[in-house]
């Protein structure tokens, strides 16, 4: 007899834009757990709702959210001590942070392109099922000397579809005492 083993589905966000169309993206707990439970509970709580896709690159990403966070999370990536195998190749969502390895909060991107040297250094944390199109479009916005859009490339809303699945609450980081 063969024996199964019964795993739950992935999480599946979905990304509306104020401009039309829809970004879906399976997100992965396996890979980093506190990752995809941080991005769930903003978008329960809509956070993204009506913010912007607000640095847009050709040829390599597109990343929105808000740096005006109260918290972060530790980085669930190589370079920081977490396994994550991910690769940032075309369609694979991961944390935005600053140079330190435990300061993303809710800034996130999305690769439209290959871009090795992320790889081991940023917390992927799903890939886009459909929607590249759209990100496509976002992208080659016209767009500032600061990459930002010209045109506010505005999320309707962020939603996600945990198929019953209750995740537990965010880990916040920690800043070590000296």
């Amino acid at each position: 007899s063969t024996q199964s083993t019964w795993a739950p589905r992935n999480p599946v966000a979905t990304i509306q834009m104020v401009a039309g169309g829809a970004i879906t993206v399976e997100l992965y707990p396996a890979t980093a757990p506190n990752t995809v439970r941080n991005f769930i509970s903003l978008c329960t709580n809509h956070f993204y709702k009506g913010l912007a896709f607000h640095r847009v690159i050709p040829g390599f990403m597109i990343q929105g959210g808000s740096g005006k966070m109260r918290y972060s999370i530790e980085g669930e990536f190589k370079v920081n001590n977490h396994p994550n195998s991910l690769k940032h190749e075309r369609g694979v969502i991961s944390m935005a942070r600053t140079g330190d390895p435990n300061s993303a909060s809710s800034q996130f991107f999305i690769m439209v392109a290959k871009s090795a040297h992320l790889d081991g250094k940023y917390a992927g944390f799903g890939k886009v099922l459909s929607g590249m199109e759209v990100a496509d479009r976002i992208v080659h916005a016209p767009r500032n000397k600061h990459d930002k859009p010209d045109t506010p490339q505005l999320m309707k809303d962020v939603t996600v579809d945990t198929f019953g699945v209750v995740y537990p609450e965010v880990a916040h980081y920690k800043k070590k005492k000296k």
